[in-house]
């Protein structure tokens, strides 16, 4: 008897997204196994931003299809959409509300029974070092504070799948090593989590799986180690995408 194969976490298929006559992504293919810690790396202007914004539908794609645990992000946005949490890149919050009021709000955005709101705000703003800034607005936070209150919202609703653009950028490192050991914990209790980064380190450390991305395809894909080979990540990653230069700079740049 043929066993039948585990449902992904998330499972893209020909995501195609052109702006004018620039293709930002050119046919993405990818599939995410539940329960994987799984980084998305590539340079600037790789795609990656788009393709994940088609993928947790906030941007709809000109072609293709993205499943989460098997529905449909774009024939079934709602059922989807509560199985996300999503810390995207340049997303507006509700800035002038407190950290407490946009973690309650967004709580209640997804239904979540009232009893249990409460607790959970609190948690997650001890677990993100805010207790001096949960009274105070969102719109006086520093780029630091905003993410990590960023982060508790796209962890509030307790999500099967969790997409993280860029998540600590400008995080000091001690919130980043309490973030760290909480997202181990939640893919080792079965939950999936997607990470953009452009540290090679943070994916190296963290990451099971590993999707390079430039130019707006899939260059190479799946578990660390197949992807690295023999090289390092990074190495790996220049060979893949191109563009090292190996010449000293100009001679006017020269100290001697």
């Amino acid at each position: 008897m043929t066993e039948t194969p585990p449902i992904p976490a998330l499972h893209l298929a020909g995501l195609v997204k052109r702006f004018g006559e620039k293709y930002a992504v050119a046919g993405v293919d990818l599939v995410v196994p539940a329960g994987s810690f799984y980084g998305l790396v590539g340079p600037n202007g790789a795609g990656k931003t788009t393709t994940l914004s088609m993928a947790t539908g906030l941007l709809r794609p000109d072609a293709g299809t993205a499943w989460v645990h098997g529905v449909n992000v774009w024939a079934d946005p709602a059922v989807a959409k509560a199985m996300i949490g999503n810390l995207a890149d340049g997303v507006r919050l509700f800035d002038r509300l407190t950290g407490e009021q946009l973690l309650t709000y967004t709580a209640m955005m997804f239904s979540l029974p009232r009893p249990e709101i409460a607790g959970r705000v609190h948690d997650l703003i001890e677990l993100m070092d805010l207790r001096e800034a949960a009274s105070t607005i969102v719109a006086d936070y520093s780029a630091g504070m905003t993410k990590k209150v960023a982060l508790a919202c796209a962890l509030v609703h307790a999500p099967r799948l969790l997409v993280l653009d860029e998540p600590f950028e400008s995080v000091d490192p001690v919130s980043a090593a309490n973030i760290e050991d909480v997202l181990r914990s939640y893919t080792a209790s079965g939950g999936t989590v997607i990470v953009s980064s452009h540290s090679m380190d943070l994916v190296q450390r963290m990451c099971d799986h590993v999707a390079v991305i430039a130019a707006g395809r899939v260059l190479a894909a799946g578990t660390v180690d197949e992807v690295r080979g023999e090289q390092s990540l990074q190495d790996r990653f220049v060979a893949l995408v191109g563009g090292r230069h190996t010449s000293e700079g100009p001679q006017w740049l020269r100290q001697s």
